[in-house]
């Protein structure tokens, strides 16, 4: 019989499911915090390697980590394998973000894992995705949003090189994002139906859905300018990025004419910017020009001033330091203090069952012993596994139990 658990209790609307993650990077651990901060019980399972640091990717997965007991297995001895499937049989969903064929050849595919437990829900995190030409090959978030066509229109206006968003266009919208919200959905599914089923995530899927209203726009000959003359690349002059006097930057986003007339109030260009010049694409040289040339006047900060208050639907452009206190995110507490370190807040809210951030991420193998406890295993398999050096505890010390 299993222990009682020696994890606090959740409060978010995942409260009461398990999820056991096969430690990887980026998307993978994106998608598990989500499900961390919704009220999740995540276990991640680790490589013994790092026993008691960080992992390998620590220090940039320090906020994604959040949440997790972690188990440090190895899944290379005769009987890791084993205690991976058995922490499954005790679990709701099993996430891992390896290349196709891994799990397979680990002994710990879709099929041998829901044969232990049929109504468990199997998630896989790719670039490429489970089959396909590309589906061995390595890539990262810069190639797979380029194949699906998302990178090519993130362009600077005046035809320089397509722009990377970072990566979280492809890693975490259009992958961890996406995993997270099939998991939810064949979760739902599994337990109406006792069904499990693998949810195959793929960056390059998610990202080509990323692109629906653009594609959208190509039908109807909304989006037919070259690159960097239509309406979200920088081509419309009412939604831009502007230089303004101290090197500081400037978002416009006045799509509707009144928007539209408002942001021209505020530059002093009412005249110049009538409403019904807005949509003329052959007049939006001359527009850009006229708001370049008067934003460029003055310092971020205080056009910033300008526009506050008003619908112009203007704001300053901010670096992420400077995000941790503006005073509408303050107001809101979109970052929190998580250990010392702020982290951005979950989302979204709950009005019922809220969301909170877990404990900074943990290091490897730091629950080793109370995961195995907590699943089941009694005090003499847990002692004889850390004796075999199956499973290690946090401390690098032989369990003992």
């Amino acid at each position: 019989m299993s222990q009682p658990r020696t994890t606090p209790l959740a409060t978010g609307p995942l409260a009461g499911v398990r999820v056991i993650e096969m430690a990887c990077i980026g998307p993978g651990p994106f998608a598990g915090m989500l499900l961390a901060d919704l009220g999740a019980e995540i276990v991640r399972v680790d490589r013994p390697e790092r026993v008691g640091g960080r992992r390998g990717d620590g220090d940039s997965h320090l906020v994604l980590d959040r949440g997790r007991r972690s188990i440090a297995i190895d899944l290379k001895h005769p009987d890791g394998p084993g205690i991976v499937l058995r922490l499954a049989a005790g679990a709701d969903v099993l996430i891992e973000g390896f290349r196709p064929g891994v799990m397979e050849r680990l002994g710990l595919g879709p099929d041998a894992v829901l044969a232990r437990n049929p109504a468990l829900v199997y998630g896989r995190m790719t670039g490429w995705g489970q089959d396909g030409p590309r589906a061995s090959r390595a890539g990262h978030d810069i190639n797979y949003i380029s194949l699906a066509g998302a990178l090519e229109p993130a362009a600077a206006p005046d035809g320089g090189a397509p722009v990377p968003p970072l990566n979280m266009l492809g890693d975490f919208g259009g992958g961890g994002m996406l995993l997270a919200l099939g998991v939810v959905s064949a979760l739902l599914h599994a337990r109406s139906s006792g069904q499990g089923q693998v949810v195959d995530a793929a960056i390059v899927d998610g990202t080509a859905l990323l692109t629906a209203m653009l594609h959208a726009m190509r039908f109807t000959g909304d989006w037919a300018s070259p690159r960097g003359g239509n309406l979200f690349d920088g081509g419309a002059p009412y939604y831009r990025v502007y230089r303004c006097a101290d090197g500081g930057w400037l978002s416009v986003g006045a799509i509707e004419p009144k928007f539209y007339a408002e942001f021209a109030r505020g530059l002093g260009l009412a005249a110049e910017l009538p409403p019904q010049a807005q949509h003329d694409r052959g007049d939006w040289p001359r527009q850009r020009a006229l708001v370049t040339a008067a934003i460029a006047g003055r310092p971020r900060d205080e056009w910033a001033a300008v526009f506050a208050g008003t619908d112009a639907c203007v704001t300053p452009v901010l670096a992420p330091g400077e995000a941790l206190s503006d005073p509408h995110l303050a107001a809101r507490a979109v970052f929190t203090d998580v250990d010392g370190l702020l982290h951005p807040a979950p989302a979204p809210r709950f009005s019922r069952t809220p969301a909170a951030p877990g404990a900074a991420g943990p290091l490897v193998g730091a629950h080793s012993e109370a995961v195995l406890a907590d699943f089941g295993f009694s005090p003499s398999a847990i002692a004889r596994l850390g004796r075999a050096g199956a499973v290690i505890q946090g401390s690098g010390a032989v369990i003992q139990s």
